[in-house]
């Protein structure tokens, strides 16, 4: 069957509602104009509990119906990205310099229908969550709602999670059977060495050559020490040195991602890492200083849960529109922490972008409005399938 009547009829409303959240992007824990619109949102529809401030900014809603004791969790994050929004789009950001340029607008918006229709029909037998999370976007708002108790306060058996993906065409999904998205370290190099006049360099210890050869070196340890049918990605992004074009700078540094599935990869990259960095600056009479910030963890679906997710967006949209088997990706995703605690899965849900520039964390991106029903109807058939209502 396509996207459920009822919720279609809620298209336009739903629509409004993701708009006015992408006219006006929090970023990562700042998020209390959000926070409030959905408690606005939650309290109109008649839900049973409605909890605030976990993680922060972060709203759990709780409904329930029948007396079974099952209970899940469905989780949207809500915060936006620094970034200068270009689309000249009629309902743009109002506010330079914050975007929603992930689409956690409509995953706000999709979880909010879910909230709408589940709350009306009750065609379910036990408690669902709905959890909307704060500072997604590389703080970690997933973690410190697990910190602060999320599963203790929300009991689930079985937590689920949802992310528009740009590539994927308009009404299809896609569902790994296990690993989904990778870990994400952040790097930091530092190197000192001695800075002089440019036009005499011989009287100074140049950190320049030692931070490109670092770099070069970095990228032997995918090609060289990784296995092949695993998956690594190094990527230095920054490199800072220098104020004026006649000084050798005293200082050099690098900035970059480490990208990972398995916690041995990991731990050999950071290990190699620091050996090339201690190494080619003893060589360099320098001085340097590796700082590895473990981030966030890989995500891994499980699968049992995996399989229930596709079986229901198979459901909506027929088998041939979903993919079982997609490739996972190096980008990174802290929904991950709730699986590290509970069963569950993360499905890619189409957006249909008709170009690359209209992809995450684009400034040209927007969440396409027309996914908003399939979203919904997602949530609200994986609720009906997971607990069905006892006759």
């Amino acid at each position: 069957m396509p996207i459920i009547n009822r919720i279609a009829e809620y298209q336009q409303e739903l629509t409004a509602w993701r708009r006015h959240l992408h006219q006006h992007p929090e970023l990562a824990f700042e998020e209390h104009e959000t926070a409030r619109f959905v408690v606005e949102k939650l309290e109109s529809l008649g839900v049973d509990e409605i909890a605030t401030g976990l993680g922060g900014t972060g709203v759990v809603a709780t409904i329930r119906a029948g007396s079974s004791d099952r209970r899940i969790g469905l989780r949207a994050d809500m915060d936006a990205l620094p970034i200068r929004e270009a689309t000249g789009l009629p309902y743009a950001s109002k506010f330079d310099g914050k975007m929603h340029a992930c689409g956690h607008d409509g995953h706000t918006t999709m979880l909010l229908g879910a909230a709408r229709y589940l709350a009306e029909t009750r065609n379910f037998d036990g408690t669902v969550h709905l959890i909307f999370q704060p500072a997604e976007e590389g703080h970690g708002g997933g973690r410190r709602m697990v910190e602060e108790g999320l599963f203790a306060k929300f009991p689930v058996q079985e937590v689920f999670g949802m992310h528009n993906w740009p590539s994927l065409e308009l009404g299809r999904f896609a569902m790994c059977r296990d690993r989904c998205m990778a870990a994400s370290d952040e790097v930091r190099v530092t190197i000192k060495g001695r800075g002089c006049h440019a036009a005499m360099p011989h009287r100074g210890r140049d950190p320049i050559p030692a931070a490109l050869l670092i770099t070069q070196a970095f990228q032997s340890i995918v090609a060289r020490e990784i296995d092949p049918l695993d998956l690594a990605v190094i990527s230095i992004t920054q490199i800072h040195a220098g104020d004026t074009y006649n000084v050798v700078p005293e200082t050099a540094f690098l900035d970059g991602t480490v990208r990972t599935y398995r916690e041995a990869t990991r731990h050999l990259i950071r290990d190699r890492m620091a050996a090339i960095v201690d190494g080619i600056a003893r060589a360099q009479g320098l001085e340097a200083t590796l700082d590895y910030r473990d981030g966030y963890p890989p995500t891994v679906n499980t699968a049992r849960e995996a399989e229930l997710g596709a079986d229901t967006a198979a459901e909506i949209v027929g088998e041939e529109r979903v993919d079982r088997e997609p490739e996972p990706v190096m980008g990174a995703e802290d929904f991950a922490y709730m699986l590290n605690e509970r069963p569950g899965s993360y499905i890619w849900l189409g957006n249909g972008a008709v170009d690359d520039r209209q992809g995450l964390h684009s400034p040209y991106y927007d969440f396409n409005d027309e996914a908003i029903g399939y979203g919904v109807s997602y949530w609200a058939k994986l609720v009906e399938r997971l607990m069905p209502r006892q006759n």
